[in-house]
């Protein structure tokens, strides 16, 4: 866990203090993955190293407490490489980057760091594998979203194709003999994939996709904690983003349990009124937000109940990945 943004996931014991009693069910694995981690810790390492400012193209995640955070330390963020001036360094997001980015980057001259979680750049290695390959790539994600923007970009212009949804598979018009293969985006929900790709190989039997699942291990497991969760509450209320896609997720899939379920990004956004007629509440937390902002929740929930923490957890992460040889020296 990074030093800047610590766990603090021991349950408090509070005493009694004649609010209405809240059971609070805490979904583990819940926040930072190790592909968050390891993008924040880059850019604090790049800070102590270069001395601020250091640049960052796009949030390094989507959390704006993370942002700030980073921002107060040093941090600069732009949306575009020509905002960094010459001879400043520059950190990729962990969403990963089109390809002319750091070809750009290295043609000016800059120091650059690439802080793209490993598990998405393996899918832009398989989509340069599945193009050399003669092969036309359908693209199971989100338009617009950073992953999306640089996994295409990996490609040349045209050899990829967005899919969306189950819709867009039917309105698909290849040719019977036409080579494809697909990949996906790794913050997607598990089950709507699963049925996006099976309609993928309905409508095109000879399709070949990864070798194994390209929605990564964090997702995944956070989704699952989340479905243990969420039929035992009325309300669940997860930690994250607008911009989220992992976060937003999560709500749909409290949503598809059977409970109602909210997405926020600090403790100040929830409603009192939210809690009327609700005695269990769940609470988890998005690849991208900190434990510091679950434990800010848990207190601004003692504040109107007293609460009772169980935490739930459906596996445990021991998942860890190395820095960029330029930090490790």
């Amino acid at each position: 866990m990074n030093a800047s943004f610590p766990d603090s996931a021991a349950s408090a014991t509070l005493p009694e203090t004649g609010l209405p009693p809240l059971h609070l069910l805490i979904a583990a694995p819940r926040g930072f993955c190790a592909g968050v981690d390891r993008a924040i810790e880059i850019v604090e390492r790049a800070i102590e190293r270069y001395g601020a400012p250091v640049y960052v193209r796009h949030e390094i995640v989507h959390n704006r407490f993370v942002v700030d955070t980073l921002k107060a330390k040093g941090a600069v963020f732009v949306e575009e490489l020509d905002e960094v001036p010459d001879g400043k360094p520059v950190v990729f997001s962990a969403h990963g980057v089109p390809k002319v980015v750091p070809m750009a980057a290295t043609e000016r001259g800059l120091d650059w760091l690439d802080a793209t979680c490993p598990l998405v750049s393996k899918v832009h290695r398989q989509a340069e594998r599945k193009v050399e390959a003669g092969r036309h790539i359908l693209f199971v994600g989100h338009k617009g979203h950073p992953e999306v923007i640089g996994t295409m970009g990996q490609v040349p212009e045209g050899a990829m194709t967005l899919v969306e949804t189950v819709e867009d598979v039917a309105r698909l018009d290849f040719p019977a003999d036409q080579r494809l293969a697909f990949l996906t985006q790794t913050t997607l929900s598990v089950d709507d994939t699963a049925e996006i790709i099976a309609a993928l190989k309905a409508r095109f039997p000879s399709i070949v996709g990864p070798r194994a699942e390209d929605i990564c291990y964090a997702t995944s497991n956070r989704q699952a904690a989340v479905k243990a969760i969420a039929p035992r509450c009325q309300l669940v209320l997860v930690i994250g983003a607008p911009n989220s896609s992992n976060s937003l997720r999560l709500v749909e899939v409290a949503e598809r349990e059977g409970s109602k379920a909210r997405l926020i990004q600090r403790a100040t956004e929830i409603d009192p009124a939210w809690l009327e007629g609700v005695t269990s509440l769940g609470l988890t937390a998005g690849a991208s937000a900190p434990e510091v902002l679950v434990r800010e929740v848990v207190a601004k929930l003692g504040t109107w109940r007293q609460v009772h923490e169980e935490p739930v957890t459906t596996t445990e992460e021991h998942m860890v990945f190395k820095l960029p040889r330029q930090l490790m020296s």
